[in-house]
C-alpha cells in the first residue's frame, strides 16, 4: 500500500508547508480537501487547481484523493431540498477538482440520520435518509463515470449505514463501478470489527482511512494515535491482503496535537510503517 496523510491532520494553513512536512515525515502523498474557500475550493478554477498539482509535484508528494467536510452542512439526506441540491453541486465540483488534480477518488459523506457533534442538526428518519442518499448517488454516478473518478462513500458517525452488509448492499444498489466504499478503519471500531468490514466489502473498497479508537470511551473522545487503541491492525492488514487491496492508506488524525502539532505527522508516519510492514 501507499502511505498517505489527510490534510485535516495539519494545523498549518499553508498548503505547500503541509506538503513539505508530509514529504519530510516519509509520506508518499497527501489527501487534500475541498472547502468553500482556499486553494482547493468551490471557487477554484482549473488554473488554481493545476497550480496546486504543480506545487505537490515540486515538493515530491502525490495527490490521489479529494475529501470534503462540507457535507455536514449540506447533504443528500436533508429535509431541505436546497441543501440536498447543494450537496450534489459539491460532489460535482469535487469530481471535477479530482480530475484536474489527477486523483482517482473523492470522499463523500452520504448523509446522516443525525450529526453527533451538532445537537442542532436535523433528525432524518432512517428509511428516508436511505432513499434520498441512494437517489442522489445514482444521479451522480454518471458524472463520476464520465470523469473516471471514483466516489467513495465513507462510513462515519452518522447513525446511517451501520453494518458492512448494509453498506455492501447500498453500494450494489447504486450499480456503478465508480461508486464504492471509502472505508475508515477507526470509524467502525465502536460498533464492530474493521477486519470483518474489509472482507465483506471486498473489491468495493476504493480508498482507506487509518485511525484508531478505544471502545471503552464510547464517544468521539475515544479516537487516539495509531496503535494506541483497540483496532487489531494485524488482523486488518490480513483482511486487506485477502481481498487484494494494495491502494492508498490515508491516516486521518483528528484532532491534531494541541502543542507541537506537527509531531503527530511524524508519529503517525512511524506507526504506519509498522502497520504496513515497512520497518
Amino acid at each position: 500500500m501507499k502511505k498517505g496523510i489527510s490534510i485535516w491532520s495539519f494545523t498549518e494553513p499553508d498548503l505547500k508547508k503541509c506538503f513539505e512536512t508530509a514529504k519530510d515525515a516519509g509520506f508518499d502523498g497527501v489527501e487534500v480537501a475541498l472547502d468553500f474557500q482556499g486553494p482547493v475550493s468551490m471557487e477554484s478554477t482549473k488554473e488554481d487547481i493545476l497550480a496546486v498539482k504543480k506545487m505537490a509535484e515540486e515538493v515530491g508528494v502525490e495527490l490521489y484523493s479529494v475529501a470534503c467536510g462540507l457535507y455536514w452542512d449540506f447533504n443528500y439526506t436533508s429535509d431541505i431540498e436546497a441543501n440536498r441540491e447543494k450537496a450534489k453541486e459539491i460532489t460535482k465540483k469535487q469530481l471535477q477538482v479530482a480530475s484536474w488534480l489527477g486523483c482517482d477518488s473523492i470522499l463523500v459523506v452520504p448523509g446522516a440520520v443525525d450529526v453527533v457533534f451538532n445537537p442542532a442538526s436535523e433528525v432524518i428518519p432512517y428509511d428516508v435518509a436511505y432513499d434520498r442518499a441512494l437517489s442522489a448517488l445514482k444521479e451522480l454516478a454518471p458524472f463520476a463515470e464520465e470523469l473516471k473518478v471514483n466516489i467513495g462513500v465513507e462510513n462515519v458517525w452518522n447513525k446511517f449505514l451501520l453494518s458492512p452488509i448494509e453498506m455492501r448492499n447500498f453500494i450494489d444498489e447504486i450499480g456503478s463501478d465508480f461508486v464504492g466504499s471509502y472505508f475508515d478503519v477507526g470509524n467502525v471500531a465502536y460498533i464492530g470489527y474493521p477486519e470483518q468490514w474489509v472482507k465483506i466489502l471486498g473489491k468495493r473498497i476504493k480508498k482507506v482511512h487509518f485511525k484508531d479508537y478505544r471502545r471503552a470511551v464510547g464517544s468521539l473522545d475515544g479516537f487516539v494515535d495509531l496503535l494506541a487503541g483497540d483496532v487489531d491492525y494485524k488482523a486488518v492488514m490480513e483482511a486487506f491482503a485477502s481481498i487484494g487491496y494494495e491502494d492508498w492508506a490515508t491516516a486521518e488524525m483528528i484532532p491534531p496535537y494541541k502543542q507541537y502539532s506537527e509531531t503527530i505527522i511524524y508519529n503517525t508516519s512511524n506507526a504506519m510503517d509498522k502497520i504496513l510492514g515497512r520497518k
